[in-house]
């Protein structure tokens, strides 16, 4: 029986999170979707993704396996207002991917400061709108203000399954490599 493996999928508001575990997942994902309502009007910033009209109010599950293990997928809700329940959804896990949309980086920010804060070996995936991506991995390392070198950065596209697959696996090979290196993921 392979182990099981819990990782995080985070990000802010409208990044991708939803379509990322549901592109990859080999079960139906579990999703906590709600309608977006005047309620958000003023609370709620959709400039850049107008389109969206559902948002996570809780969190997205899915799962895939890999050769080496049953990687457990928790999509975290990007809101700010729902982001009390990232400490909850933390628990267990053994890494995450921070996706980030490069149209809207500042969004990225708590998102990235949340996992280097709790010492959680995190990825961060660029989310290629359009198959296009203005800015190099480093370009993002820098913007993003990484303080680990080694955080990997990774393109993707969060609606196409072999690439989100790549992410994980980029995600894997990080904790392996940190596992080789000694180091211990939290404090």
């Amino acid at each position: 029986m392979l182990p099981s493996v819990k990782l995080l999928i985070a990000g802010g508001f409208g990044v991708g999170k939803t379509t990322a575990v549901g592109a990859v997942s080999e079960i139906t994902p579990l999703r906590t979707e709600e309608q977006l309502s005047e309620a958000g009007v003023g609370i709620d910033d959709l400039t850049g993704i107008e389109q969206k009209t559902a948002t996570t109010v809780a969190m997205d599950f899915g799962r895939i396996t890999v050769p080496e293990a049953v990687l457990m997928l928790f999509g975290t809700p990007g809101q700010e207002r729902f982001w009390f329940m990232w400490d909850d959804l933390l628990r267990g896990a053994l890494g995450a991917v921070v996706l980030v949309d490069t149209r809207r980086l500042e969004r990225s920010f708590a998102a990235v400061d949340f996992f280097e804060h709790r010492r959680l070996p995190f990825v961060v995936a660029a989310n290629c709108f359009f198959k296009q991506q203005r800015f190099t991995p480093e370009q993002i390392r820098e913007a993003l203000a990484l303080k680990d070198p080694e955080t990997p950065i990774v393109l993707f596209d969060a609606r196409e399954e072999d690439s989100v697959r790549d992410v994980l696996l980029a995600l894997m090979d990080h904790l392996i490599a940190i596992a080789e290196r000694g180091q211990t993921a939290r404090v």
